[in-house]
This record gives C-alpha cells, sequence and structure tokens, in this order.
C-alpha cells in the first residue's frame, strides 16, 4: 500500500494486461516508470499517457493525477519508432501477437509462407519496401517477402533463433540488436547487409539501430556511433566523427541522411545535404532541447522538450511546416514521415499532417478520426496509419499505396497495438 509519501501507479497496455504495478516516492520523476516499462518488456520502446496527457522521463511525480492510478503503455513499433517503415504495404500488430497486413503481395503482405508463425507471441515488426521482420516474446525472428531484399534470412538463421530485441530495415536489408548487445545484418550487402566492414565494432553494447535507404548507424552503451553500408547515403560519418564519440542517445534516417540526438539535446546531422544531411539552416534552434527527430525521404522533423517542431531538407517532402506553423507551437509528443508527408500528435491526441498532400500530407479525408485519441502513427513510403486509444486503426494517404485500408477494416477495428 502506499504512503502519504508515494503515489501507487499501474502500467496497462491498450490491451488492458497490466505490465507493472506499485507504488513510487512522490519526490521521483517518471524516468521511474518508463524504467519499470522497458524491464517488463526489454528492447520495447514506448509512451505513457495519463488521459490524453503526454508523460515524459522528466515529468515529476507529483504533477501526476493520483486519482488517476491508471498509465496506459503505448508500445512504439520500435526502437526507431519515428522513422518511416519505408515499406509499400503495412503490418499490424494485434493484442493477442497476431499480425495482419494489406498492401502489395510483392512488398511483404503476403506473409502465407511463415503464416503459422505469425498467429500469436509477435511484439515488433518492421519493413522495409520488399518485406518484414517480425520479433516474437521469446527473442526469435520470423522474416517474409522478396528472399533477395531482407525477405530470406536462412543465412543467419541461427543467429536469430532467440534473445533479438530490436530490428530496423533499410532499402533491401535488415539488422537486428541481440540482447547481449551484438547485431546481426542480412539482405543485400549494398543496402547495409553486410556489416563485416565493422565487424568488431557490433560485437556488443549496440543499444539502438537505423536506417537511411542504404546505410545503417547503430549507437553503442557510451554514447558513440558505429556507421556502415554506402557511404554517399550516410553510412560514412567522418565529417562529424568527432561529435559522435559520446553522447548520442538517439538517431534517425531520410533516404541519405542522419539525424543524432545529444544528451544535452543537440542535434548532429550527416549524409547528403540534399537530404536532410545539412541543417545549418536551422542550425541555432537545434543547440539545446531537441527530444525527437523523424525523417520523410529527404526531411527532417525534429520535437523540441517545449513540444515544438522544427523542420528543414527538402521543402516539397516536408521540410516546409510553415502552412501548420501555429499548431506546431507546442504540444507535439510524436511524429513520423512517409516519403513526402509528415504527421505529428499532440498531447491531445489529435493529429497535425504537412507535406506533399498525395503522400498523406492531407488528411482532410480522415480528419474526423484524428481530433482525438490517436495514440501512434506510423507512415509507409506513400500513406499513414494512426492507432487510436480504442485499438482501432485509421489510414490515409494514397489508396494505391494502401492508405485504403477497407481490405481488412474488419480486423482494424479494435485490438491493434502497433503498426509498421
Amino acid at each position: 500500500m502506499a504512503t502519504s509519501s508515494e503515489i501507487y501507479f499501474e502500467l496497462v497496455e491498450l490491451s488492458g494486461l497490466v505490465v507493472a504495478k506499485g507504488a513510487w516516492s512522490a519526490t521521483l520523476r517518471a524516468d521511474c516508470l518508463y524504467q519499470s516499462a522497458h524491464l517488463a518488456k526489454p528492447g520495447r520502446r514506448g509512451r505513457l499517457l495519463q488521459g490524453t496527457w503526454e508523460i515524459t522521463p522528466f515529468t515529476p511525480l507529483a504533477a501526476l493525477d493520483p486519482l488517476g492510478t491508471c498509465i496506459q503503455v503505448v508500445w512504439l513499433s520500435s526502437s526507431a519508432a519515428n522513422r518511416r517503415s519505408g515499406s509499400f504495404a503495412f503490418a499490424a500488430i494485434k493484442a493477442n501477437g497476431s499480425v495482419v497486413t494489406w498492401g502489395g503481395a510483392d512488398n511483404g503482405s503476403n506473409f502465407s509462407p511463415v503464416a503459422i508463425l505469425l498467429t500469436e507471441g509477435v511484439v515488433q515488426v518492421c519493413g522495409n519496401p520488399y518485406a518484414f521482420a517480425a520479433i516474437k516474446e521469446n527473442g526469435s525472428v520470423v522474416t517474409w517477402g522478396d528472399a533477395d531484399l531482407g525477405g530470406d534470412s536462412s543465412a543467419v538463421a541461427p543467429l536469430l533463433t532467440e534473445g533479438v530485441v530490436q530490428v530496423c530495415g533499410t532499402r533491401s536489408a535488415f539488422a537486428a540488436i541481440k540482447a547481449n548487445g551484438s547485431v546481426v545484418t542480412w539482405g543485400s550487402a549494398g543496402s547495409g547487409g553486410d556489416s563485416s566492414a565493422v565487424a568488431p565494432l557490433l560485437k556488443e553494447c549496440v543499444v539502438q539501430v537505423c536506417g537511411t535507404e542504404f546505410a545503417f548507424a547503430a549507437i553503442k552503451a557510451n554514447g558513440s556511433v558505429v556507421t556502415w553500408g554506402d557511404a554517399n547515403e550516410g553510412g560514412d560519418s567522418s565529417a562529424v566523427a568527432p561529435l559522435l564519440t559520446e553522447g548520442v542517445v538517439r538517431v534517425c534516417g531520410t533516404r541519405s541522411a542522419f539525424a543524432a540526438i545529444k544528451a544535452n539535446g543537440s542535434l548532429v546531422t550527416w549524409g547528403d545535404a540534399d537530404f536532410g544531411g545539412d541543417s545549418s539552416a536551422v542550425a541555432p534552434l537545434l543547440t539545446e532541447g531537441v527530444v525527437q527527430v523523424c525523417g520523410t525521404e529527404c526531411a527532417f522533423a525534429a520535437i523540441k522538450a517545449n513540444g515544438s517542431v522544427v523542420t528543414w531538407g527538402g521543402v516539397r517532402k516536408g521540410g516546409h511546416s510553415s502552412a501548420v506553423a501555429p499548431l506546431l507551437t507546442e504540444g507535439v509528443v510524436q511524429a513520423c514521415g512517409t516519403e513526402c508527408a509528415f504527421a505529428a500528435i499532440k498531447a491531445n491526441g489529435s493529429v497535425v499532417t504537412w507535406g506533399g498532400a498525395g503522400t498523406g500530407g492531407d488528411s482532410s479525408a480522415v480528419s474526423p478520426l484524428l481530433t482525438e485519441g490517436v495514440v501512434q502513427v506510423c507512415g509507409n513510403q506513400w500513406a499513414f496509419a494512426a492507432i487510436k486509444a480504442n485499438g482501432s486503426v485509421v489510414t490515409w494517404g494514397r489508396a494505391d499505396f494502401w492508405g485504403d485500408s477497407s481490405a481488412v477494416a474488419p480486423l482494424l477495428t479494435e485490438g491493434v497495438v502497433q503498426v509498421c
């Protein structure tokens, strides 16, 4: 029982499962709640909500409503949940651990060869344009889609039978982090599937990995960054190497550039300048307070601690957000991109979109469904999918690239806990 100096909370998934509960000192910050959630599901990353209010790791517990003991845990798609999936299809995980897909059969939506393995126990899924990789609760990985572009992981199968905690994709390859901090890669060598050049640096202590279309970047426990893949697509970080030796806490990619957040809230970018690798135009806004970053094909959007958003890169692909600027000055808690557009979730559960209208930047067709209750959003190449607090899914963007989910609509009315 909680004392007068303690507050009792229960951390509850969208499915209703209680992942942690107990009494915490009122003098602590909410990072203790995040730690409890992560201990329950190692390798997963999530958001904590009290009602529609986003709880950050820095929120004092004393600031939370003591009568609202239920804290909702929304698991994100991966440790790099705010990057566009790069897929031409979508995959959704339901509360029972089964998977639902929609999109082109040639782009990974046809999982019939591994269907029996996806009926339960799936905890994370990640896609590239041609294949998907799913992590099961026992730490094993299931892959499907184009065999030459990441869908066939047989070459590294013995390394994927247990202990995998995160998986991320480039255009045609995947990288998986294991519980011991090592990294396993497979798929096209030219897209990062061959990590032999940096293998000694990937044997241990890797805590996050993220991809552009042709390169990967991995963060190690000491805050340093290791990159590999196409040198012109972010695989060569030598130009900013002195800034990546320590203190990096998160990294995200566009098609050909990376952006890394440091522990002091500053941001470092590298890669192709035309794809967001040059952030000099907004540099004064990125020296502190950055807590999240995500990308489209050639633009980035950074969320700051005050909930405002800073954008740069391709003007026609989300790098120019002036049309919705008044809505991005505060309250933004998550953002994600397609190829040419961004979608941002605000603390009240509403969604703001901008960028290419045909690739999700125009959400007017579903706007009544996006005014409240949205807890996660994910983009593929040309469409978005948003999960609401009731477990339903709303999609928009190019119908021929699966912004139209009507074919599986009965399966998306409830119980969805993650989408990629």
